[in-house]
């Protein structure tokens, strides 16, 4: 069976034309942070994996106490219906995440997907208002360089320029964009927020923010104190806010959630991707006892949303084992605290020699985050060839060469992954 002709024809993959300009490469297994090649590419047969599966397999693939999850898991139920019943997997990941996100936030709503989860944080901040008589509340406040997901409604809150979803201009919903933050706190972008937060505090249900690290829309770090000023601008205007932390979620900024480096806590907080350690789709929107009980009083008291596969109980008991492993596992040098420090200084010494590439605007790290940042777009097809030379796996983006390597990582492969990405700059200069 020729793998790469019948993907060529019939599959179509994201973010890519149909057909498919550049090739995807036919994964055959996965092991530790490995990807088996069912053919050898530039000579290579096996990758080091320097994205974790899109930010999700931070545990690495075939890890034994989460395939002993999945497995004990099946022997008992693969899945059942959330309406109307229940079961152990997923009240114990509702407890377990309430008891591990900031102390407000006590009701969780378990679906499928980052977007979803998204989706469902605007649909309570809006049922909300709508049980509070105060219909007119029902625009969303964000900044730019955002990314909240590719369904209708996250879209309308991604970067409406420089975004991916700009094509839609017109057909989404036209929300308020405030600039995108500075990296340092500045305390006059505080003012200009809090000055348009003003002028439409009547009609805003919810501000909506990526907390410290704004992923998908261009990699870019921002200090924590932001968000204790949106937290104290949300109090002053009568709106909710929304922390979008499904990439920065379970440890990816070097604490637990990025709120915790504010110490603040959202009304709706959204996480996913690493929760099930990226074996299956799952993720979840908490809100405080505020959000639930201004539904629940409300002239429609539920909440108007019920995915099918909600509360699955394959992903729900992977997820508990996931999170259980991150925060009690054993790992390269110690707790995950330090193994995240130690992640990050690894790649601050690996990264630290691009910033001498022609071409290079910026290098920075922050957790296990690394990024070289261009002054022009990335030759996608040549950068990633040079990383898979190098015997990686990289996915540039825009202007981005960048790694999100699982935490199982150790220094010999970090390096390997530094190396990579500093090969794969080269190809922009």
């Amino acid at each position: 069976m020729d793998l790469a002709a019948l993907d060529r024809a019939h599959v179509w993959h994201p973010y890519a034309p149909m057909p498919a300009t550049v090739a995807p490469l036919v994964v055959s297994s996965a092991s530790g942070v490995r990807l088996q090649l069912a053919e050898p590419v530039a000579g290579v047969t096996e990758l080091v994996d320097g994205m974790s599966s899109w930010w999700a397999a931070v545990h690495g693939y075939r890890h034994p106490v989460l395939d002993a999850a999945v497995h004990a898991q099946v022997d008992r139920m693969s899945h059942v219906m959330f309406g109307g019943l229940t079961h152990e997997p997923a009240i114990r990941l509702a407890a377990t995440l309430v008891d591990i996100t900031p102390g407000p936030l006590q009701h969780v709503f378990l679906c499928e997907s980052g977007s979803v989860s998204v989706e469902v944080a605007f649909k309570m901040c809006l049922q909300y208002w709508l049980g509070r008589g105060r219909p007119a509340k029902r625009r969303l406040l964000t900044w730019r360089a955002g990314y909240h997901g590719d369904t209708f409604q996250t879209m309308s809150v991604c970067d409406p320029d420089g975004g991916m979803h700009s094509l839609w201009k017109g057909t989404l919903v036209e929300q308020l964009f405030a600039p995108a933050p500075p990296g340092p706190f500045d305390r006059s972008y505080v003012d200009g927020f809090a000055a348009l937060l003003g002028r439409h505090a009547d009609e805003v249900a919810a501000i909506v923010v990526e907390p410290v690290v704004q992923n998908a829309g261009g990699m870019r770090f921002h200090d924590p104190a932001y968000l204790v000023a949106l937290r104290e601008l949300a109090d002053a205007h009568d709106v909710l806010l929304i922390f979008d932390e499904i990439a920065t979620g379970f440890g990816r900024t070097g604490t637990l959630f990025a709120a915790d480096r504010a110490g603040v806590s959202p009304d709706v907080m959204c996480v996913g991707k690493a929760m099930t350690g990226g074996y299956l789709p799952m993720a979840a929107a908490l809100c405080t006892s505020r959000v639930a009980s201004g539904i629940a009083e409300g002239g429609f008291p539920v909440l108007a949303h019920g995915p099918t596969f909600m509360g699955n109980p394959l992903a729900a008991a992977v997820a508990n084992a996931s999170i259980d492993l991150l925060l009690h596992g054993e790992w390269l040098g110690g707790g995950w605290e330090h193994n995240l420090a130690r992640i990050s200084l690894g790649l601050s010494r690996g990264l630290a020699p691009a910033r001498d590439l022609p071409h290079v605007k910026d290098v920075r790290v922050l957790g296990a985050i690394g990024v070289v940042q261009l002054d022009r777009e990335v030759d996608l097809a040549a950068a990633t060839a040079a990383a898979v030379r190098a015997g990686v796996w990289l996915r540039p983006f825009r202007d981005l060469v960048y790694t999100m390597p699982p935490y199982v990582t150790d220094d010999e492969d970090l390096a390997l992954i530094c190396t990579a990405v500093i090969a794969a700059a080269r190809t922009c200069g």
